[in-house]
């Protein structure tokens, strides 16, 4: 009987030691990215499945401070993977070099409007367009016409009825700053924004402040009209307590009154685990990833072989001529055009 015990003690040893060393030689990917980034956990776990990989998450702040971190960290990487640089921080992301080239078979399935880098060292995931959102009850019952364009706004109707976010602290905050200048141009962009400042504006420092603390659709603020994006209707739709067979919330979307925002993933130079990387990239572009990105983070996938979910299809609008900016100009004029806009706007 002991030598049983004995023999059934080694094996439990003998299992528990290789168990052990098993967990100890899996391989850890890192995946750095901004705050806002989300995707299910039980897609995620398929492809940790697949590549016998444990997927590590590293969220650095918003876009712009992840990528400069990344940027200060280059010659000891923190991650392997970035994912978050959108097309106003893309040359800037390009520039410091710290991206390697990845020429993904997923490639083509990808839009070619969507892929601005040839050399593929920034890979296209997902976008969406940043507009005016307005309260469609609100409209109704006063029986105003909503904005059809963004020069509305300054007509005397309109006085007092828009928040936007602050360009300086808020992504799209920027985004319409930037859909301002392609609507009205470097000599007009700045004379609309008076204009807009003397019928009463309101500035918010962020999305969420502008959204749940001044839009009548989402607060008790007194602002109909709100900068978001054409996907926020569906996503006032999804998460609702009751079924709603319209959204109480619209995107304007008429020409040149959007700036669409593209974000990107890349290899991050001086990773250790290039071919996991590879397959990381890949694994995002795929349909099996984009098609949870739609109800994750409420942007639409950039795979054009993706499935949007039925909320998509029923209540969220995609600009057909949204404003064009390269990411060159924007990243040459970007502090420029903030320091202008907040002498005009704040000051």
């Amino acid at each position: 009987m002991n030598k049983i015990l004995l023999g059934a003690s080694m094996l439990i040893l003998s299992l528990a030691t290789a168990l052990t060393s098993a967990a100890e030689t899996a391989k850890t990917i890192t995946l750095m990215t901004h705050d806002s980034f989300n995707i299910g956990k039980e897609v995620i776990a398929r492809f940790e499945k697949d590549n016998g990989v444990k997927v590590r998450f590293l969220k650095s702040g918003d876009a712009g401070s992840a990528l400069i971190q990344a940027i200060l960290s280059k010659d000891n990487p923190l991650a392997d993977v970035f994912f978050g640089v959108d097309n106003t921080f893309f040359s800037r992301a390009l520039k410091a070099e710290i991206f390697l080239p990845h020429a993904s078979p997923l490639l083509a399935e990808i839009p070619a409007a969507l892929q601005l880098d040839q050399q593929n060292r920034l890979l296209p995931v997902d976008y969406g367009d940043v507009c005016l959102n307005y309260d469609r009850q609100w409209f109704r019952t006063h029986q105003l016409p909503p904005p059809a364009d963004l020069a509305d706004l300054i007509k005397p109707a309109y006085r007092g009825l828009t928040v936007v976010e602050n360009p300086a602290t808020s992504s799209p905050g920027m985004a319409f700053l930037l859909a301002t200048i392609g609507r009205f141009g470097e000599a007009g962009y700045l004379d609309f924004w008076k204009k807009m400042r003397d019928n009463d504006v309101v500035v918010a420092n962020g999305w969420e402040d502008a959204y749940y603390g001044h839009f009548t659709a989402a607060s008790k603020g007194n602002r109909p009209i709100v900068v978001s994006y054409a996907s926020s209707p569906p996503a006032v739709v999804h998460y609702a307590e009751k079924p709603l067979s319209e959204a109480p919330t619209a995107a304007l979307v008429a020409d040149n009154t959007a700036f669409r925002q593209i974000e990107f993933v890349g290899i991050l130079r001086g990773t250790k685990e290039l071919e996991l990387a590879k397959k990381l990239v890949d694994f995002m572009l795929s349909k099996s990833f984009q098609e949870d990105v739609p109800l994750q983070m409420f942007v639409f996938p950039a795979n054009k072989n993706a499935q949007l979910p039925e909320v998509f299809v029923k209540h969220a609008v995609v600009a057909d001529k949204p404003v064009e900016l390269s990411p060159s100009a924007i990243e040459a004029n970007r502090d420029s055009w903030i320091e202008a806009w907040t002498n005009v706007v704040l000051r």
